[in-house]
């Protein structure tokens, strides 16, 4: 008696294998970017992988992108639960320097996109963020009729530096080294 069991455990494997193909080297990039190796990087597409048969077993499930990009999304989705995880589990009584939070190093690339957005951008931008000054203060050193215009002028700042990253297809992981 011929069964379709041996069939479908072949399917499967063709399945899993043009996956791991197709989506593991994005993922394994994306973890690596985040600092992570390839150790972590397999152990999270693994579980994705399983999360993913366990959807495609739904009868509704339509992922709406390629199998690919679907499968990168939920690696992401696990790294980023995996360390706020992590981060919510240090204790308070190691030896923490709460005097100055590290800030992740943002690269050149972000610069960059700020430098293109004009000198007085760049300049008001950098005052706002890293001199911390306020809307009264910047409108006194930028020549602003008030706080609203100071306001204002930040927010059309902050605009074109959208603009550029997403006319670039950029994400936030992008700008972090």
């Amino acid at each position: 008696m011929l069964t379709i069991e041996p069939i479908i455990r072949q399917t499967q494997q063709e399945l899993f294998i043009r996956l791991y193909q197709s989506a593991f080297p994005g993922a394994a990039s994306f973890i690596s970017k985040m600092g992570g190796n390839l150790d972590e990087a397999k152990d999270i597409f693994q579980d994705a992988l399983l999360i993913y048969y366990e959807k495609t077993r739904e009868q509704e499930f339509a992922p709406g992108l390629s199998e690919s990009a679907y499968l990168v999304g939920i690696c992401k989705h696990l790294w980023y639960k995996k360390h706020r995880d992590q981060k919510a589990g240090i204790p308070l009584d190691e030896n923490l320097d709460l005097s100055e939070e590290e800030e992740p190093e943002v690269s050149g690339r972000l610069l960059h996109l700020v430098e293109r957005s004009g000198k007085k951008c760049l300049d008001l931008l950098k005052a706002f963020y890293y001199d911390k000054l306020n809307m009264k203060e910047l409108s006194q050193r930028f020549g602003f009729s008030g706080e609203r215009s100071a306001t204002v002028q930040k927010h059309k700042c902050l605009e074109k530096v959208r603009n550029e990253i997403q006319q670039r297809s950029l994400n936030q992981s992008d700008f972090y080294e």
